[in-house]
């Protein structure tokens, strides 16, 4: 063990002023780990870029674990930075900002196939070691999007940390782009993260989709904890956690990203996100795609998003909604997506939220429940719209659909709304309707 700490010291020692590490001060912090702190100047590691950061994060991940601190200023992201496991990560709340680079994108000179860790982009001069890049083509979106780090130049072939997810194929506009996570996890567990701000640089970014990027992204993690950081500006999702458990989500903000602002999706179990704030992002504010069960969403603000305040659908149940604010989103304030029983969002509770002046841009309702969704419950919650007669575009407080099965609406203030107070098109031996 000596022997091994000995190596990880030489490893970095051009970077770590290492008569700091043991500090008096730090003493408090060194009881759960090792502390590090980089900086731009006056810390640990000194530096501006993805680069000092990473050296940090490995350094103290390979002593056991502990905490990197950020200090003040904007560092310039040319590849995420990787989480790694028992590794907690701060900064100096909104004077820490991780600023993601410009992107660049070529298409390929020849198929990336399944399985590759290679490709071989047409204009090389956009790519070099130690940058991020996505290799997708137009039928290889979603989950089978490729996001890895070039670790590796040869002849114009980069070589990348992780094998293709699909053939990526040149007569389908396969492309290699320089996008990107912001903040990555790939199979970590047990890390904070907290105080600091992801910009995504979102005019001079490609779009990567949320299923395999966002400004913080974590796929098959689990215990993680976010905690007072901003995403804003990046040309995604400004949070996405898939197939990850028992996440916390808290006092975080995600504006003005391109897409949705949290991504909850692919099979995560028991996530917690309550006191955060999702606004002015170009979809939904929050989106549970599949298979998000046993949630709970408390004291949200989810307000002026450019489609749905919540989205609910493919097998997400058992979740709890509780005392969020839900405010003019362009859509629906709460959507139960279209799907068969099978597949359905069953289950859910919403109670004792604000659903109010919703459908800003395209009539919807405070609540819309669409699809053989059953086992809904509506319970003391808000749904109205206060604006003049000729401004309201929140059409009903809650519609529900004619597949739907199951729906208990009782104690809520449901008044206001530009249509009435709920429309029934399952029947009422389906709808338990009470004030």
């Amino acid at each position: 063990m000596v022997i091994l700490k000995i190596i990880f010291t030489l490893a970095i020692i051009l970077f770590v002023k290492t008569d700091n590490l043991y500090s008096e001060e730090k003493e408090d912090e060194m009881k759960n780990g090792i502390y590090i702190k980089v900086g731009l100047k006056d810390a640990d590691i000194v530096g501006s870029d993805n680069v000092v950061l990473q050296s940090a994060v490995d350094y103290v991940a390979g002593l056991g674990g502990g905490t990197v601190e950020i200090g003040p200023g904007e560092y310039q992201m040319n590849d995420s930075l990787h989480l790694r496991s028992n590794v907690n990560i701060t900064g100096a709340g909104e004077k820490t900002v991780l600023y993601k680079c410009n992107s660049f994108c070529s298409p390929l000179a020849t198929d990336g196939d399944y399985g590759q860790e290679a490709i071989t982009p047409v204009d090389p001069s956009g790519f070099k070691i130690g940058i991020g890049v996505t290799v997708a083509d137009d039928r290889s979106g979603g989950f089978h999007t490729t996001v890895a780090t070039i670790i590796g130049e040869k002849d114009g072939e980069f070589i990348i940390t992780r094998p293709l997810n699909a053939d990526c194929m040149v007569h389908n506009n396969a492309t290699a782009r320089t996008t990107f996570p912001v903040i990555s996890g790939y199979y970590v567990d047990n890390v904070n993260i907290e105080n600091l701000v992801v910009d995504g640089n979102r005019d001079n970014n490609d779009h990567l989709n949320g299923c395999r990027g966002a400004g913080i992204f974590l796929y098959r993690s689990n215990k993680v904890y976010i905690r007072k950081c901003t995403t804003q500006s990046y040309n995604g999702d400004g949070v996405s956690f898939q197939q990850s458990n028992d996440i916390i989500i808290e006092d975080c903000i995600s504006h003005h990203n391109a897409t949705l602002g949290f991504h909850p999706g692919s099979g995560s179990q028991r996530p917690v996100m309550r006191n955060n704030k999702s606004y002015s992002n170009g979809s939904d504010g929050i989106f549970l795609c599949w298979r998000v069960r046993h949630g709970l969403f408390e004291r949200n603000e989810v307000y002026n998003n450019g489609q749905f305040g919540i989205s609910i659908g493919h097998k997400d149940t058992d979740n709890i909604f509780r005392n969020n604010l839900i405010k003019g989103n362009c859509k629906h304030g709460v959507f139960f997506r279209n799907e068969p029983e099978y597949t359905g969002g069953h289950r859910n509770i919403l109670e004792k939220n604000r659903i109010i002046n919703n459908g800003t841009c395209d009539q919807g309702c405070g609540i819309y429940i669409n699809g053989e969704t059953h086992d809904t419950t509506i319970i003391n919650n808000e749904i109205t719209d206060t604006r003049s007669e000729v401004d309201k575009t929140q059409e009903y407080g809650v519609w529900v659909g004619e597949k739907a099965r199951r729906v208990k609406i009782e104690g809520n203030i449901i008044d206001g709304n530009k249509d009435g107070e709920v429309k029934n098109d399952a029947g009422e031996d389906q709808v338990q309707f009470s004030q």
